[in-house]
């Protein structure tokens, strides 16, 4: 979880994560949607897919981003957004 407030317009938060299948990538998804739906918060936006390899959630201030390995080291988020604040890192 990056803190993205100094270096970011649209958001505060960025959830970056990795699923090891297309089916890791749903589950993690629907996990998301169905806590976030049971504290009454839906989503802003969604983009991506499953079998695209990312998929991301926006929640307005966080946005959530599901990413198979090849697409994370891909795009890698963390170098990109390397100015942000680390809050949390799970490995």
């Amino acid at each position: 979880m990056l803190d993205v407030r100094g270096v970011c317009s649209f958001a505060d938060y960025f959830v970056i994560c990795s699923a090891e299948s297309k089916r890791h990538i749903e589950a993690i998804w629907q996990a998301i949607e169905d806590m976030m739906k049971a504290k009454g918060v839906l989503t802003h936006h969604n983009e991506g897919t499953s079998d695209s390899g990312w998929m991301l959630a926006d929640f307005n201030s966080v946005i959530v981003h599901i990413f198979a390995p090849p697409e994370r080291e891909y795009y890698q988020l963390d170098k990109l957004w390397d100015r942000a604040i680390p809050v949390l890192r799970i490995q």
